[in-house]
C-alpha cells in the first residue's frame, strides 16, 4: 500500500538511477536476444547443409520431394477439383513431403 502523497518510485528509492538501470537492462536484453538469434541461425545453416548432404546421399527421396511439391503446385493452380479429390490429394501430398523431409533430417542427425 502506498503512503499518502508518495509514489511507488519515491518509496523504493528508484528514480533516475532506477531508470538508468532499466535502460541498461533493456540494452542487455536486446544484445542477448541478438546473440541467441545468431547462434540459432548458425545452427540452422549447419543443419540445412547436413540435410542437403543427405538429399545428395538419397537422391530418390530428394526427387520425390521435388515431384510432390510440383504436383501440389499443379493441383493448387488447377481450375477443377478432380472429382472431389483435389483437397485430400494436396493435404496428403503435403504430409508426405513433411515426412520425407523428416526422414532426411533424421538421417542427417544420425550421420553426424
Amino acid at each position: 500500500m502506498l503512503q499518502r502523497g508518495k509514489t511507488s518510485t519515491q518509496l523504493t528509492g528508484t528514480g533516475a538511477a532506477g531508470a538508468g538501470m532499466e535502460e541498461h537492462m533493456k540494452k542487455y536484453a536486446i544484445v542477448m536476444a541478438g546473440a541467441l538469434m545468431l547462434a540459432s541461425a548458425g545452427s540452422w545453416v549447419v543443419h540445412a547443409q547436413t540435410v542437403r548432404t543427405e538429399a545428395a546421399t538419397h537422391p530418390r527421396i530428394a526427387t520425390a520431394i521435388r515431384e510432390l511439391e510440383g504436383a501440389i503446385a499443379y493441383l493448387e493452380a488447377a481450375p477443377h477439383d478432380f472429382g472431389g479429390h483435389k483437397v485430400a490429394a494436396i493435404r496428403d501430398a503435403r504430409a508426405a513431403v513433411v515426412q520425407l523431409k523428416l526422414a532426411l533430417a533424421y538421417r542427417a542427425k544420425q550421420d553426424r
